[in-house]
């Protein structure tokens, strides 16, 4: 094989080499190479087998091609090969272990990450930067400002002047995004996989940071951080995921009640819309801005009446839903409003 690493679509071309220590004539080779599960369409089996007359040949090869190759860590182990003679007096069946592995990569599309803003009166919105005041920091004293918590007041300075003023802080920008993905099985597993590994891929490559947490067969949770080893490993990750959870997306959601707390944005993707997701959600949001779900559609999907509804009882209570259309990701955070 050419390369061990792929991506979801891709061709592979395969070259079997076989080399015979005898030149004991032999009047038919048949070869079939047993490829992993996944590959195994009818036509993938039948281009894996070749039918050779190797004669007195002690090296021979044949080539086969595997089209579009599925996202997932694939294994090659054995060939099976059977010979004998054109008039059936004899024949000999042997299968020998050969193995090989290749890791095709989710598919993805080219997104520009921008952090939104939560502006419900004007609109849904997205800004270049996300400020926060670093509260542990105060540089200075200003005039009191409508919004400015009582927390914030400097006593001190406001006794001095004779009205109220409050301490300033040092602003900070912070990008930290938290993804939790939906691993329940869906007909849009794929395009589900297809966006997060788009999403993730953008906001590592704007230069945030980014955590990442599935529950499929078991709980994998990374860390945030950022850089091109985490993005390898999320990527390798995603590769392997399969839609085997065996917990609905809001007991996943419950189960990380208290790590949910953390002041950072998180971004759930999922194919599936429900009143207890959007229940347990609003429950666990305790700040605007913090939570954007994104609810991923097939190619020319259309959301139901119930999901409208459920979509503007999310809005109200502060969390943002943006539908994507399979194949139209790059919209993604473009839009101002939802398109539903």
């Amino acid at each position: 094989m050419p390369k061990s690493d792929f991506n979801d679509g891709e061709s592979l071309k395969v070259t079997v080499k076989v080399r015979r220590t005898k030149a004991f004539p032999l009047f038919f080779l048949l070869i079939e190479d047993q490829l992993d599960e996944p590959l195994k369409s009818a036509q993938q089996r039948k281009k894996a087998k070749a039918l050779i007359l190797p004669g007195l040949k002690k090296e021979f090869s044949y080539e086969y091609i595997i089209d579009k190759l599925p996202r997932g860590e694939h294994f090659f182990r054995s060939f099976t090969l059977k010979i004998g003679d054109p008039l059936g007096l004899f024949e000999k069946e042997k299968t020998l272990a050969q193995e090989g592995k290749i890791i095709v990569y989710p598919a993805y599309s080219e997104l520009f990450y921008q952090p939104f803003e939560n502006q419900f009166d004007q609109g849904l919105t997205a800004s270049r930067e996300r400020v926060q005041r670093d509260t542990s920091m105060a540089v200075g004293v200003r005039d009191y400002q409508p919004g400015d918590r009582f927390s914030w007041i400097n006593w001190k300075a406001s006794a001095k002047r004779n009205e109220i003023m409050t301490k300033e802080f040092e602003q900070r920008q912070s990008h930290d995004v938290f993804v939790i993905m939906d691993c329940t099985p869906d007909k849009c597993f794929e395009a589900v996989v297809s966006y997060t590994a788009s999403l993730v891929r953008a906001v590592l490559k704007k230069g945030a940071q980014t955590g990442f947490l599935t529950f499929s067969k078991d709980r994998a949770y990374f860390p945030i951080s950022g850089g091109e080893p985490h993005f390898r490993q999320l990527f390798y990750h995603l590769a392997k995921i399969e839609a085997k959870s065996s917990k609905t997306f809001e007991k996943v959601i419950e189960a990380e009640g208290l790590f949910m707390q953390q002041t950072v944005s998180f971004i759930l993707v999922t194919a599936q819309l429900t009143k207890p997701l959007i229940e347990k959600i609003s429950f666990l949001g305790q700040r605007k801005d913090s939570i954007t779900l994104f609810l991923i559609k097939g190619k020319k999907g259309t959301a139901s009446d119930n999901e409208r509804s459920l979509i503007a009882i999310a809005n109200a209570r502060g969390i943002r839903v943006v539908m994507v259309n399979e194949g139209e990701q790059r919209s993604a955070f473009s839009e101002v409003s939802l398109r539903v």
